[in-house]
C-alpha cells in the first residue's frame, strides 16, 4: 500500500519558520515528481510547489517564492518543504503529492496519482 505521510506542521508566529516532511512508503518515487498543495478553510486547494525527480527543476507558486524551499532525499524517499517568513495567509492544511500523471496541468490536484493526508500549519499574527 502506497502511503505519503506529512509531518512538521504546527503553530508559529508570523515571521517564523517551519519545516515539513513527506515520507513515502510502499513505493519508490525516485523517478517521479513530487510536490505540495495547501488548502485554507473555505478556500480551494492551492498549488504550492513541484520538484522533479532529481531536484533540478522546481516550480513555486508566486505566493511563496523567495520564502519556501522544496527539496528531496531520494535515498530516504522523503521530500521536504522549508517555510520561512511565514504569514497568516499561509495558514492551511499542507498535503504532499507524488507521481505527476498529467504534466500539462501541474497546478491541478487531479494531475497527481498519490496524496498524503495533510498536516496543519497555523500562522498567528
Amino acid at each position: 500500500q502506497v502511503r505519503l505521510v506529512e509531518s512538521g506542521g504546527g503553530l508559529v508566529q508570523a515571521g517564523g519558520s517551519l519545516r515539513l516532511s513527506c515520507a513515502a512508503s510502499g513505493e519508490t518515487f525516485n523517478r517521479d515528481a513530487m510536490g505540495w498543495f495547501r488548502q485554507a478553510p473555505g478556500k480551494d486547494r492551492e498549488f504550492v510547489t513541484l520538484i522533479n525527480w532529481n531536484g533540478e527543476t522546481i516550480t513555486y507558486a508566486d505566493s511563496v517564492k523567495g520564502r519556501f524551499t522544496v527539496s528531496r532525499d531520494n535515498g530516504k524517499n522523503t521530500m521536504y518543504l522549508q517555510m520561512n517568513n511565514l504569514k497568516p495567509e499561509d495558514t492551511a492544511v499542507y498535503s504532499c503529492v507524488a507521481r505527476l500523471i498529467n504534466g500539462v496541468t501541474i497546478t491541478t490536484a487531479q494531475s497527481y496519482a498519490y496524496w498524503g493526508q495533510g498536516t496543519q500549519v497555523t500562522v498567528s499574527s
